[in-house]
């Protein structure tokens, strides 16, 4: 493996870092005091779309989507660089029309979409005039097992019907969210629980959608994004908004959980690296029991940690992404899986060390970490909690035991695992 960054990723790391120190860093403050300016709070923010305009102009636009001609042309490897840049404010993603659920819908319309589905919603979002959402989890069922998903998505005539109740539904607070990806059981009865789910494109002005409440993340509304909970009340749309075809819904997911997954950790990466810098000024500039922090062991400890942690976390990523590019999102889902455990739980620890540094005004809103612990946190959860992905990969691992001969290596009798 060679994670030598390529010369056009080196020449967009440039053009980004230079972006963000121009127009995002000196501005962050002002972002936040925009959300909710006009009285709204879930209507977008001047300022961003202002900065929106600024990157597409410079190029720095739809840097994702590896494998089609519509993205920048980067492959995973070459990405993650960039977006860790991204993860290390949080106005940076959607600047850059790179934030999340887009980046995964987009991804779904690309592979999955027909060239009406494209039209009518991918152009657009790649565009950056609408946003979207993704429905996929339920409050009533332990949804890290998709099996369990109850919305009804029926056939009648030439459309289909849907009722249930999401939430979790990111995005769904904007106004410009147009669009939601909804998963749900269009054949309960069949034998492969793995083929009783699909995916069907519901326009958020359909009739019987109701959306109930934006939930907060540790008190954090998250506008104007958001997250919602919807019922879907007898939600009629055309059949030809199905994704892919009825049945294939946990295919999808797959197919769309894995780069989302991989890209949530590049962003927790930058995110970290950030927590790092105001840890290591906070400690040189900051006296207690007449030493700087930064002179006293402990903190010493605390910085070195988290320098490990940060590259082994970037390490592993990169790993993961090269994977990805070269042998496919299945045969790296192990890599995928681990990363998705290793990056949230290293961003919380950095972070938690950060806002330890600056002692009571690590709480407060003033240097930031309070709100990027609370992001970091909720990725522990988001796209499968960690216990899911660390069952899988010892599953993964034992498989690689599991013969009733016993190890070539050791010779030990295994028994096979479920």
């Amino acid at each position: 493996m060679d994670f030598e960054y390529s010369d056009k990723t080196k020449a967009l790391q440039e053009r980004l870092s230079r972006f963000m120190a121009e127009h995002l860093y000196p501005n962050e403050a002002t972002l936040f005091a925009q959300v909710g300016q006009s009285g709204d709070r879930w209507q977008p923010v001047p300022m961003l779309e202002e900065l929106k305009a600024k990157a597409k102009a410079e190029g720095l636009w739809n840097l994702f989507l590896p494998e089609s001609e519509l993205g920048a042309g980067l492959t995973n490897l070459e990405y993650a660089p960039l977006c860790e840049i991204m993860g290390r404010s949080h106005w940076a993603p959607e600047v850059f029309n790179c934030s999340a659920p887009d980046t995964g819908n987009m991804e779904v319309l690309v592979r999955y979409g027909t060239p009406e589905q494209k039209k009518r919603w991918l152009e657009p979002l790649l565009d950056g005039s609408i946003r979207s959402g993704f429905a996929m989890t339920e409050p009533e069922v332990a949804s890290s097992d998709a099996t369990n998903i109850r919305t009804e998505i029926r056939r009648d005539g030439d459309d289909y019907v849907i009722n249930g109740r999401k939430w979790w539904t990111s995005g769904a607070g904007d106004p410009r969210c147009k669009v939601l990806i909804v998963m749900g059981k269009s054949d309960p009865d069949s034998p492969d629980r793995h083929r009783q789910q699909s995916m069907i494109l519901v326009p958020m002005d359909t009739p019987g959608i109701d959306v109930r409440r934006m939930l907060p993340v540790f008190g954090y509304d998250d506008a104007p994004h958001g997250h919602a909970e919807i019922v879907f009340r007898d939600v009629r749309v055309p059949a030809s908004n199905m994704l892919l075809g009825e049945g294939r819904g946990f295919e999808i997911a797959q197919g769309r959980l894995g780069p989302g997954r991989i890209h949530h950790c590049m962003r927790l990466i930058g995110l970290a690296e950030r927590a790092l810098e105001r840890m290591c000024r906070r400690t040189l500039n900051r006296n207690a029991f007449g030493k700087a922090l930064a002179a006293q062991t402990v903190w010493q400890e605390r910085i070195a940690e988290s320098r490990l942690l940060i590259d082994q976390a970037r390490l592993l990523t990169l790993k993961a992404a090269y994977m990805m590019d070269t042998v496919g999102n299945k045969v790296a889902r192990a890599e995928i899986a681990m990363i998705k455990v290793v990056a949230p739980n290293m961003a919380c620890k950095v972070i938690d060390w950060a806002i330890q540094s600056f002692g009571g005004a690590g709480v407060t809103e003033d240097h930031g970490l309070a709100y990027a612990y609370a992001g970091a946190r909720t990725l522990r959860l988001a796209d499968g909690p960690d216990e899911v992905h660390r069952n899988q990969i010892a599953k993964l691992e034992l498989s690689k035991y599991s013969t009733q001969e016993g190890s070539h290596t050791g010779g030990d009798a295994a028994v096979k695992v479920a």
